[in-house]
């Protein structure tokens, strides 16, 4: 499997590690170039590519930048691409955006909007990112940690959650990209470790119109 990575800051490099070590092809870029990600590909077994060869190159492409840069993504680039977004809105860093605010849609529908012609997938955006690494598991091992995906497209989804299991994760199909509020900041599966059943049941609980207090999911 090839993997792209858009974003080199900690879950960009975790997945690269992850995926590295479980034998796929992996080159991962950022918005300054290959040039100042030499430790980057060192730390990871990740190649350093430029953004525009990393995701012309991959099977499936892991975004993993601030949200407000989300317009600064070249779009074409990723028309017909396996996309995994695993961007959250953090107001205080990216400024307020009103759609969100007034919960009229979720931070992957304005993604999907940024790349219209990408097969978006949310994913990787409900775990902190010291977490990846370390709570990888090998497919069957029990309690295994579960993380919530979203989608419009069954097939793009069941190959997003192939690729979570061959990193280390069971992957948990929480709906369409209208649903996945239920995983974003705040919410009770927010970056808390699950196995299947209580991530089913965390997203339940999730109501839309609550938040848990800021900073709370860091432990």
């Amino acid at each position: 499997m090839k993997i792209g990575i858009v974003g080199a800051g900690y879950v960009g490099r975790a997945v690269a590690e992850l995926a590295s070590r479980a034998g796929c092809e992996v080159r991962i870029s950022n918005s300054r170039g290959p040039r100042t990600l030499s430790s980057v590909g060192v730390a990871t077994g990740a190649t350093p590519a430029t953004i525009e060869d990393a995701v012309a190159f991959a099977d499936i492409v892991l975004v993993a930048i601030p949200f407000a840069n989300r317009e600064d993504l070249p779009a074409e680039l990723f028309a017909r691409k396996i996309v995994i977004d695993a961007n959250n809105y953090y107001p205080q860093r990216d400024g307020n955006i009103d759609a969100l605010d007034a919960m009229t849609t979720t931070t992957s529908e304005l993604m999907q909007a940024a790349l219209p012609g990408a097969r978006l997938v949310k994913g990787f955006n409900a775990i902190l990112a010291t977490d990846i690494v370390p709570d990888a598991r090998p497919t069957g091992t029990p309690d295994r940690r579960a993380l919530p995906i979203a989608g419009d497209d069954a097939e793009v989804k069941a190959a997003v959650a192939q690729f979570h299991d061959l990193i280390g994760f069971d992957a948990h199909d929480a709906g369409s990209l209208a649903d996945s509020w239920r995983f974003e900041r705040a919410k009770p599966a927010y970056c808390v470790a699950l196995d299947e059943d209580g991530l089913v049941a965390a997203l339940a609980a999730a109501d839309r119109a609550e938040e848990a207090a800021e900073g709370s999911w860091r432990g």
